[in-house]
């Protein structure tokens, strides 16, 4: 029987993939982030759930390595503030967070990562086992996206490609032509929580900006699809619902859908239009 690690951080991401690997015959050896992963992974059928703190790079890579895994994948988010809040780094992780020139996503998973592959532990691409959810290129939706939300579309992906660039954050939320929030540490349900909060103090008939607002999230330049995959899914779109969004442009063939077809059903009852890739809408 084949073997793999799976590490998990939050959301439905590393349950989907953990059923994927036992669907291909994979005994799977699961690390949970005890401030990240949910408690139900316990009962999903992997071989072993061991819990360990974010903190404790060295106990995962003696976990796994007791375990024989060679191969492993990271799948769900960990919340990059959690990195820099109460959890207290092991002797390695102290010592890699001490050499980095900068901490931002990339730089800091793709030093485990490293440390990973220094130990023996391949890192195999995220979406690997889960090809069928990626958006597929078009329109998702019955609906396609208006005018306005296409002009909005081509803004915020000039937008967000810059800060991706930088590895600032992948999700822009913009209005009629205006740029209303940016994702960074906080994540992007949060951005776009922020986004319906701004529209929502604007003063009501005196306001020249339309509330529709447009969320578009997109892969960084050089998209490393080990880890930080974007992904959406039905909470993305109950969030959208909220702020008072009508439409959501992601990277066709870099984004997971993680609800798969239930993410098109919530945005269609909600009235809001899915694209994927900007090529669509020449």
């Amino acid at each position: 029987m084949k073997k793999l690690g799976l590490i998990a951080g939050n959301g439905r991401f590393p349950f989907l993939v953990l059923d994927a690997a036992h669907a291909q015959g994979f005994d799977v050896v699961v690390a949970a982030i005890k401030e990240e992963t949910a408690p139900e992974i316990e009962a999903r059928g992997a071989v072993a759930v061991h819990w360990l703190s974010l903190g404790e790079l060295s106990r995962l890579i003696e976990t796994f390595k007791a375990a024989g895994v060679t191969h492993a994948v990271m799948a769900g988010q960990v919340k990059h503030k959690q990195i820099f809040s109460a959890i207290r780094p092991d002797w390695r992780l102290a010592k890699l967070l001490l050499n980095l020139g900068t901490r931002n996503t990339d730089s800091l998973i793709g030093a485990v990562a490293k440390v990973l592959e220094d130990e023996g532990i391949h890192l195999e691409n995220s979406t690997a086992l889960l090809e069928p959810l990626l958006a597929k290129p078009g329109v998702l939706t019955k609906r396609a996206p208006s005018e306005q939300e296409k002009k909005n579309i081509v803004y915020g992906r000039s937008v967000a490609r810059h800060l991706a660039q930088y590895d600032i954050g992948q999700t822009v939320v913009v209005a009629e032509g205006a740029c209303v929030a940016v994702e960074a540490m906080e994540g992007t349900d949060a951005a776009i929580e922020r986004a319906g909060q701004i529209m929502a103090s604007l003063e009501g008939d005196a306001s020249t900006l339309s509330r529709a607002l447009t969320v578009v999230k997109i892969a960084k330049p050089n998209q490393d699809m080990r880890f930080d995959v974007p992904v959406i899914g039905v909470k993305t779109i109950e969030t959208m619902g909220k702020a008072g969004a009508t439409c959501l442009a992601v990277d066709a063939g870099r984004c997971l859908l993680l609800d798969g077809d239930a993410t098109v059903r919530a945005a269609e009852e909600a009235g809001i239009a899915i694209v994927a890739d900007s090529r669509q809408l020449t």
